[in-house]
C-alpha cells in the first residue's frame, strides 16, 4: 500500500529550495527520521513540472553511498502538492562548515578536502558513466549548500534540481542554469558542455573548501562573467600542497577539453589510496548486505513479510474453492434443466 503524508510525523523545517520547504520529519511506523521535500507543483509552469519530474526520476535511479538516498514520495493531488521523502544528513552541508571556519579563521584539513574530493569524484563517476544505456547525468548544479554529510562526515551529493539527463547520440546540453559562482566558461558564453562543466564546478568547490572563499568573485553578474572568463584566480594558501594546487589548475582549464575527466581525478596520486579505501568500504557494506534469497529464507520466527505471503496464499485458496463451488453450482443447474426437459419429452 502506497503511504501519504499522514505516515510521518513533522519535526521541525530546514530550509526552502527552488519550489517549496524542506522539512525533517519522522516515519511513524518505525520511528525512522528522514527528510521530505514539500513541493507546490499548482503555480508551476509546465517547463517547470517536467524539472520536478526529471528530479524526482533521477532520484530513483541514482544509488551510490556518496549521493543522498531516495526513499520514496507523495503524491497529494488535492493540495497539489509532492512529498519527495529523502535520507537525512546529520552532518549538515559544507556552506555550513565553509561559514564556520571563516568565524572562526582557521583552514579545513587537507585530508578532510581530499576526502571530500574523493567521494564527490565517485559520486560524480556515477551519474557521468552510468550502465548500458550510456546516459549521462550532469548535475549542474554543484555547490557547498548542495554537499551534504552524514553522522560519519561521509559526503553526499544532493539536490539535482537543475540536472538533465544526456544523451550522447544528440546534441549537447544548451541550457543556462547552475550557480554562477561556480559556472563554467561555456556555460557563460552559452555554449555546448558535457560533463567537463562538472569537473570545473568541482574545481570551484574544492577550491573554496580551501581558500574559504571561491576563485572568481564579483559585486555583480557581469563582472562576475569577464572574471570567469579570463580564468585567473590566486594559488590555494600555502597551508595546502602544491600536488592539490596543481590538480585545481587543471580542472579549472578555461579550455573544457583541458579538465581532466572524473576517472583521471580519481587516479591521481594525491588521492589514489583514498579512492582504494573508499571502494573496499564500498564492497564491503554490499557483502554485509544479505541476499534476495537469505532476505527471503523462512526464519525460526515469522517475519510480516511471511505472514502476508501465507495470507496471499490462504486468499488464493478461498478464492478457487469459491470458484470450484461455482461451477458445481452451475453443472447442476445443467443437470436439472436437462431432467426437466427429459421428464416434458416423456409426458408428451
Amino acid at each position: 500500500m502506497p503511504s501519504c503524508a499522514d505516515d510521518y510525523e513533522i519535526l521541525h523545517a530546514i530550509g526552502s529550495g527552488s519550489f517549496g520547504q524542506c522539512q525533517k520529519i519522522r516515519r511513524k511506523s518505525d520511528g525512522k527520521i528522514l527528510v521530505w521535500k514539500v513541493l507546490d507543483y499548482g503555480a508551476m509552469a509546465e517547463a517547470e513540472k517536467q524539472m520536478l519530474v526529471s528530479e524526482v526520476n533521477l532520484l530513483r535511479e541514482l544509488k551510490h553511498p556518496n549521493i543522498v538516498r531516495y526513499y520514496d514520495r507523495i503524491v497529494d493531488r488535492t493540495n497539489k502538492t509532492l512529498y519527495i521523502i529523502m535520507e537525512h544528513c546529520e552532518g549538515g552541508d559544507l556552506s555550513t562548515i565553509i561559514s564556520k571556519c571563516i568565524k572562526e579563521r582557521r583552514y579545513l584539513e587537507e585530508d578532510f578536502i581530499l576526502r571530500v574530493l574523493t567521494q564527490l569524484s565517485l559520486a560524480l563517476k556515477e551519474c557521468h558513466r552510468r550502465g548500458s544505456d550510456m546516459r549521462t547525468v550532469l548535475h549542474r548544479d554543484l555547490k557547498p549548500a548542495n554537499i551534504f554529510l552524514d553522522v560519519k562526515k561521509n559526503v553526499k551529493l544532493g539536490d539535482f534540481g537543475l540536472a538533465r539527463i544526456l544523451n550522447h547520440d544528440t546534441s549537447f546540453a544548451k541550457t543556462f542554469v547552475g550557480t554562477p559562482y561556480y559556472m563554467s566558461p561555456e556555460q557563460i558564453n552559452r555554449l555546448s558542455y558535457d560533463e567537463k562543466s562538472d569537473i570545473w564546478s568541482l574545481g570551484c568547490l574544492v577550491y573554496e573548501l580551501c581558500a574559504l572563499s571561491p576563485p572568481f568573485t564579483a559585486y555583480n553578474q557581469k563582472e562576475l562573467a569577464e572574471k570567469i572568463c579570463v580564468g585567473k584566480f590566486r594559488r590555494i594558501p600555502y597551508v595546502y600542497s602544491s600536488e592539490l594546487n596543481t590538480l585545481l589548475s587543471r580542472m579549472l582549464h578555461l579550455k573544457d577539453y583541458m579538465r581532466p575527466s572524473v576517472e583521471s581525478i580519481l587516479q591521481s596520486d594525491l588521492i589514489a589510496h583514498m579512492v582504494a579505501e573508499e571502494e573496499r568500504r564500498i564492497q564491503v557494506k554490499r557483502q554485509r548486505r544479505p541476499s534476495q534469497t537469505e532476505r527471503e529464507k523462512p526464519s525460526d520466527c515469522p517475519s510480516l513479510v511471511q505472514l502476508k505471503l501465507k495470507e496471499q496464499q490462504l486468499q488464493e485458496r478461498e478464492k478457487a474453492l469459491k470458484e470450484r463451488e461455482e461451477r458445481l453450482e452451475k453443472r447442476e443447474q445443467e443437470l436439472l434443466a436437462e431432467q426437466r426437459l427429459f421428464e416434458e419429452k416423456l409426458a408428451r
